[in-house]
């Protein structure tokens, strides 16, 4: 019999690193494709939502398979680091192509780009997260080892993620804005009524930051502005298109808004600027068709005491400051997710010098159908498969949601600062509930108890998440209190599930007697990604039920400016339904969802320690009895 040695502080070092790697790349996938290519690319949400579900499909065909393939592989460096380094390699090129879309894209165009790299990243994501996950029960043995690796391996994926939480946002903004400064393509036009036909209208806005009724118009010859607008030709540019069931053509493009540019204006003496919106006291669009236009519109939204003081006057005079920064996300994203593939790289290659595969074990190799045949077999392997799912659909939900509740409903030029103090804050809470409370609850737990304690300590987390919802809360530093329960439970759940993941793989071998490491694991790397899909589907159902978001591209009508502007939703403020809606989904979704889980698990799982005890003296008697097989080299 080969005897296994313990494994040593650099060999847990090597696997955990690439732990961190490869969770800092699924994690910006996970959580930013979605923004990405809706918010920042103009992505129509639903098409966005109908790709990302429709990925996870085609998943269902290419995860299992990519299971069959490690099993039947067969090399001197083993079975599982040739495809752990390719897939990496792969994954990591794709994953820089994904958040480089070409600006020069719109429409289909992009709609197709972003379908084709998303599907062959989760391809290539597949081809190196099952071999990853799949050396756990091929070099160690049920119990403790296993059982200590799984959790060092979870929490080591739980800081890639968290790091992913903590610092994309501000990353994104730091490299968009060197990288913006530095473009050589920038144009900075000066608008006048001497070279331009511009309209300027000025709206009160309510307490709400809604527009009112309130409008004063000014046209060329009863305004003296002067607007000096800096952005990518992209920004200029709003095609004219005809309107259905209308004889009105209208402005339809990027412009410039309070949400993808700063500014600085002062009108009638009256000196505002972007931070005015933090109290919804001032907003601002300015749009023209191209950056050669003869014709541009201001439109500027004030309160009700800075309206009376500009309109006091029947001459409007404005000097406006303009920096587009739609380029910053753009840009700030291509470069980050460059910056994450190459530690991604580094991190695997890591693992795969210094991680050996000990030992071969013996997987037989089976057709497609005898596969799935298995896995139905697997009762509690399929427990756990849909407990996986239901688990990170609820996360994801929260995940892909939470940027659009700090910028559309928190709101404030220093959303992005405050999205990232409270991914701080639920990072940390996730990696030392995986570090530290973890081990200390298993001192007095069984990892059974643990699971329990966790979904009920989530979902009184969401609970109370709700029910700020219903208060209306603002306070970034009260919502620190639900995040704790939801993010430190799901923290300790990511640790559990694998540990019980990898049990199923011994019970799986003394019911079918056949161990389907590669099998089981490709399964949980297509739930996860498959509850990634469901979870972008229903926040992009969301999105486009509640109009959550402003859109980025003004809908502007020259002739009937007035109207189309206060209707067209162009305001930086959405209305207490939109916001109470996001609200609800955030919380009552995922409660639901966890609690068909703890149903299902309480109903239908059945390996506790004692059982798991009984399973491993067995499987020692049959492999005694049959001549130790499992020493055989593949």
């Amino acid at each position: 019999m080969e005897t296994k040695k313990r494994l040593s502080g650099v060999e847990k070092f090597a696997y955990g690193i690439g732990a961190v790697g490869k969770d800092m790349v699924y994690m910006l996938s996970a959580s930013y494709v979605l923004y990405y290519f809706q918010d920042i690319m103009g992505v129509n949400t639903i098409a966005m939502g109908i790709i990302l579900f429709a990925a996870r499909i085609f998943d269902a065909f290419n995860d299992p398979l990519m299971g069959v393939i490690v099993a039947k592989t067969k090399t001197k460096w083993g079975k599982f680091r040739p495809w752990l380094l390719i897939g990496t390699l792969t994954n990591a090129v794709l994953l820089f192509l994904m958040f480089a879309a070409p600006p020069s894209l719109d429409g289909g165009g992009l709609i197709a780009y972003a379908a084709v790299t998303y599907i062959l990243w989760g391809v290539t994501y597949t081809m190196m997260d099952i071999p990853y996950w799949s050396m756990i029960p091929a070099f160690t043995e049920a119990g403790k080892e296993r059982e200590g690796l799984s959790a060092l391996a979870r929490s080591c994926a739980g800081v890639g993620s968290a790091l992913i939480t903590i610092i994309t946002v501000m990353a994104v903004s730091m490299l968009g804005g060197f990288f913006a400064d530095t473009k050589v393509d920038n144009i900075t036009n000066t608008y006048n009524n001497a070279n331009k036909n511009m309209t300027a209208y000025v709206i009160e806005l309510d307490s709400d930051g809604n527009p009112t009724e309130k409008v004063t118009t000014y046209t060329n010859d009863k305004n003296q502005i002067t607007v000096n607008a800096t952005g990518i030709d992209k920004v200029f540019e709003s095609g004219n298109v005809d309107v259905e069931g209308s004889d009105v053509q209208q402005w339809k493009g990027i412009g410039f808004t309070q949400d993808n540019a700063n500014y600085e204006e002062t009108i009638n003496g009256v000196k505002l600027t972007k931070e005015d919106k933090d109290n919804n006291s001032n907003q601002m669009t300015f749009v023209t068709d191209s950056a050669d236009s003869k014709d541009a519109a201001l439109v500027i939204y004030v309160k009700e005491d800075n309206y009376n003081k500009i309109t006091a006057s029947d001459t409007l005079t404005a000097n406006v400051d303009i920096t587009s920064t739609h380029e910053v996300e753009r840009l700030g994203f291509k470069y980050f997710a460059l910056g994450v593939a190459i530690l991604f790289v580094v991190f695997i290659l890591i693992t795969c010098i210094f991680v050996k595969e000990k030992s071969n074990v013996d997987m037989q190799t089976a057709s497609v159908g005898q596969m799935f045949k298995a896995l139905v077999q697997n009762d509690q392997a399929m427990t756990i498969v849909f407990a996986i799912v239901l688990i990170n659909t609820a996360t994801y939900i929260t995940s892909n949601l939470l940027i659009y509740f700090f910028k559309y409903d928190l709101g404030g030029t220093n959303w992005n600062g405050q999205y990232t103090l409270f991914n701080t804050f639920a990072g940390g809470v996730q990696i030392l509930a995986m570090m530290i409370l973890f081990p200390l609850l298993r001192k007095f737990a069984s990892t059974l108890k643990i699971f329990y304690i966790c979904v009920f300590s989530a979902i009184f987390g969401y609970i109370v998440l709700f029910i700020m919802a219903v208060m209306g809360v603002q306070s970034v530093f009260v919502f620190f209190v639900p995040g704790f329960f939801i993010m430190a439970a799901i923290g300790i759940l990511n640790v559990v599930i694998t540990v019980f993941l990898a049990n199923t793989v011994d019970y799986g071998e003394l019911k079918n007697h056949r161990r389907d490491e590669s099998v089981i694991f490709s399964m949980q790397t297509f739930v996860v990604k498959f509850a990634s899909g469901i979870a972008a589907l229903v926040a992009a159902a969301s999105l486009a039920l509640f109009n959550i978001q402003e859109d980025a591209k003004a809908v502007l009508n020259m002739e009937s400016i007035t109207e189309t502007v206060k209707n067209s939703g162009v305001v930086d403020s959405a209305d207490g339904g939109a916001v109470l809606g996001l609200r609800i989904v955030m919380t009552m979704v995922p409660i639901f969802v966890l609690i068909i889980a703890i149903v299902l698990f309480r109903a239908k799982y059945k390996l506790t320690d004692e059982k798991l005890d009984e399973i491993t003296t067995e499987l020692e008697a049959r492999h005694a009895a049959e001549g130790e097989p499992k020493a055989k080299e593949a």
